[in-house]
């Protein structure tokens, strides 16, 4: 059971090593695009290249869904970037069913695990399969995996090393049931008011406040490139519009400029902070796509007392 790009790396390592897939659960084909042509999901895509059972449900309750999902006689269910299921198709399974988080759990429950592990400037994540039960992100834990964030990446490349990670996870957890060598952990025995959590990000989580550190805006700016992407407010000269920042770097010193500035030059941007500079690489205008700071400064003047907000 899955639908993003994180969840085909792990439905491929079970193909490869011969798991008798009997069938994938994904969410509906969406429309999208200026043509609203139906855009079916990454997981869609490869399970019909390998000519697997494809369910796609709206409402996990219906009764038609669960008798489809019956007559499929699987005896685990595995799910990865998904949807809450509701107890009736969770208990379905004889062994049971177990998630894949991209998060050390508990710490990082929830819907964004990767880009707060960045956002709050871990230097270490991993991944985790548990059983599910009836909240989010709780069930008893299965095996973990470790890796070590490095200090450039994003959520797209630390993304991309956890999809590795956790599709070797779920094959060692297979194997394990397989051979009924299972031991759990309950998460309860953990300090939960110690615990960091991952909530689902929304557009006001992704506006960029320049008064925190240099550190914190470097963390927000890389933990949410390319998706959903940090934005600020530019105002220069009459024009005031959002502006997105994707790719940045961060330069320590001291300076008397005003937090916000923008200090243009040939061909380099960068705002001033209390502690330094953060130089834009990349960024995306109203309504055009991502471009090199190189290319914006071709062609777009910035005003002298320009700055952002």
């Amino acid at each position: 059971m899955g639908t993003p790009d994180f969840a085909v790396g792990v439905l491929k390592a079970l193909i490869e090593n011969n798991y008798n897939v009997v069938g994938v659960i994904t969410a509906p084909d969406r429309p999208s695009g200026r043509g609203r042509k139906l855009n079916q999901s990454a997981v869609k895509k490869y399970a019909l290249e390998q000519n697997l059972a494809i369910l796609q449900p709206t409402n996990l309750k219906n009764e038609l869904f669960l008798t489809q999902l019956e007559e499929l006689k699987a005896n685990l269910q595995i799910v990865v970037a998904f949807r809450m299921l509701p107890k009736v198709v969770w208990q379905m399974p004889e062994i049971g069913t177990f998630n894949l988080h991209a998060s050390l759990l508990p710490n990082y429950r929830g819907a964004a695990p990767i880009n707060w592990a960045i956002i709050n400037g871990e230097t270490t994540t991993g991944v985790t399969t548990f059983f599910i039960d009836d909240k989010i992100d709780t069930g008893a834990i299965l095996l973990k995996d470790e890796i070590s964030i490095d200090k450039n990446d994003t959520a797209g490349t630390l993304h991309d090393k956890l999809m590795e990670l956790g599709s070797g996870l779920v094959v060692k957890t297979v194997k394990l049931i397989e051979e009924g060598e299972v031991e759990t952990t309950p998460q309860h025995q953990f300090e939960e008011d110690q615990l960091k959590d991952a909530p689902k990000i929304f557009k006001d989580t992704c506006q960029i406040d320049w008064n925190l550190s240099l550190d914190d805006v470097y963390n927000k700016i890389r933990g949410l490139n390319p998706y959903p992407g940090a934005w600020t407010v530019l105002i220069n000269n009459e024009e005031t519009f959002e502006m997105k920042i994707f790719n940045v770097k961060k330069e320590k010193e001291q300076h008397l400029h005003s937090i916000g500035k923008l200090i243009v030059g040939k061909s380099e941007l960068k705002v001033a902070l209390d502690n330094g500079y953060l130089i834009i690489e990349e960024l995306q205008l109203p309504g055009k796509r991502k471009m090199k700071v190189g290319d914006l400064l071709n062609g777009y003047k910035f005003d002298q007392n320009a700055h952002v907000q």
